[in-house]
């Protein structure tokens, strides 16, 4: 199956399948979960995105979440260009950190010191090595379907790419690597307990997405949250939260402010880079006080805190006010209402699942609730329909594990269209 089956798309995909592996720089862009050829863009603007060949799409990748005012945002463009004038990195202190610092702690719940790194992946090593050093312990609790990055500790049973390649792990890390990392169901308090029961005395911390979206977007239930964190307090391990697709974009202070959630360490990325490359991790003084040069946990990097992340990032969380929120949810309302309406017509079995700006849609009959469910919808269907969306210009995420993200460029005009192309892209399919 292959929607660009030429053109410069598929030249650009074979020269770069001969320099790059697989031609990608990320797995999931390789459209190996729905079959055909990536496409390449040369630039986006507001919503959408423009390929190397001239067509248009409406964009609900969002480059992943990172994108919540619109691609190109003249504010963020501002921002960039203003620090680039001074200097693209000092490997030194700068103001740009303390502002964005300044920024964070204020609107994120529990956030007393932050330190900012270039990934989520750098953020997740972080945070694991600071709660192993602050408890003293050494195993960690993480959830089927949940992915924290390309951790060798945290790999297992890590969600939507991984899972895309059939792969309950990753070659090349060490079973000694993922031994101390305990799985549990997602939306599932009661295993955790047990795990916690099982491995009394050992457990570190417990790491989550409070919004799952790498096996598509799925919910916490009413409560699982709020358990986590009494089971968390009730055996004195640590509670982390793994806000990087969540955090500034469900909420001004993300799921955390969202579901009232008490966290000991976060980690965060994607929106407070404003669409560069940045990560973050933070928490109680105490426990970020066990991070050199203040404490013994070491960890560093040249680029950490580089002076246009850290503009744009202040740039993107200034714009983001009540307002933008409240428009978000309204856009979200919009679609959720409008691909239901299709699919009672239809009369297909499918869930549409979100919360906020962030949302799915799963080919199954029952909503999904953990990764086995998510497992267990028609992922092949979900492929037929994302190659016809595709046909008709909007551009989904290439996987069926994947949650979808709107931004503020998105205008209600183009939500009608997305629903009216899911319409005919099912009448197609379904034909």
């Amino acid at each position: 199956m292959s929607t660009v089956s030429a053109g410069r798309s598929a030249e650009l995909f074979h020269e770069a399948c001969l320099l790059i592996p697989g031609g990608v720089n990320s797995p999931v862009r390789a459209f190996r979960a729905v079959g055909g050829t990536p496409i390449f863009f040369e630039r986006a603007e507001g919503a959408h995105l423009f390929d190397v060949d001239g067509k248009s799409y409406i964009d609900y990748v969002s480059s992943w979440g990172a994108i919540i005012l619109g691609h190109a945002d003249r504010r963020i463009h501002e921002a960039i260009t203003q620090a680039a004038l001074s200097g693209t990195s000092f490997g030194a202190p700068h103001e740009g950190e303390v502002r964005l610092a300044r920024e964070v702690t204020r609107r994120m719940p529990g956030v007393e010191r932050v330190r900012f790194v270039n990934s989520g992946t750098e953020a997740a090593l972080a945070v694991l090595r600071v709660a192993r050093a602050a408890t003293g312990r050494e195993k960690i609790i993480k959830f089927e379907g949940n992915y924290h990055g390309a951790v060798d500790a945290l790999l297992a049973k890590a969600g939507s790419g991984v899972a895309t390649f059939g792969l309950p792990d990753s070659a090349g890390v060490p079973p000694e690597a993922a031994a101390a990392t305990l799985i549990a169901r997602y939306n599932d308090a009661g295993h955790v307990q047990e795990l916690l029961k099982a491995n009394k005395g050992e457990v570190a911390a417990i790491i989550v997405e409070p919004v799952s979206g790498n096996m598509g977007l799925i919910p916490p239930d009413p409560g699982f949250l709020d358990a986590l964190r009494h089971l968390a307090d009730l055996h004195h391990v640590l509670l982390i939260v793994d806000e990087v697709m969540t955090g500034f974009r469900v909420s001004a202070g993300g799921a955390c402010a969202l579901y009232s959630l008490k966290p000991d360490l976060v980690m965060m990325g994607k929106v407070i880079g404003g669409g560069l490359p940045v990560g973050a991790y933070g928490g109680r003084q105490d426990l970020m006080d066990v991070v050199a040069p203040v404490g013994p946990v070491y960890q560093a990097g040249t680029l950490s805190g580089n002076p246009l992340a850290m503009a744009a990032g202040f740039a993107a969380l200034s714009a983001l006010d009540d307002g933008s929120y409240e428009r978000l949810e309204g856009l979200g309302a919009r679609l959720q209402a409008g691909l239901e309406e299709v699919i009672l017509e239809v009369g297909i079995a499918a869930q549409v699942q979100r919360v906020g700006s962030m949302i799915s849609v799963f080919i199954a009959t029952e909503p999904v609730r953990d990764f086995a469910s998510a497992q267990e919808s028609d992922k092949a269907f979900f492929s037929k329909v994302f190659h016809a969306m595709l046909t008709r210009g909007v551009y989904l995420p290439p996987s069926a594990l994947e949650a979808w993200f709107l931004n503020l460029a998105h205008t209600e005009a183009e939500i009608d269209r997305t629903v009216e192309a899911f319409a005919a892209s099912l009448g197609e399919v379904m034909a």
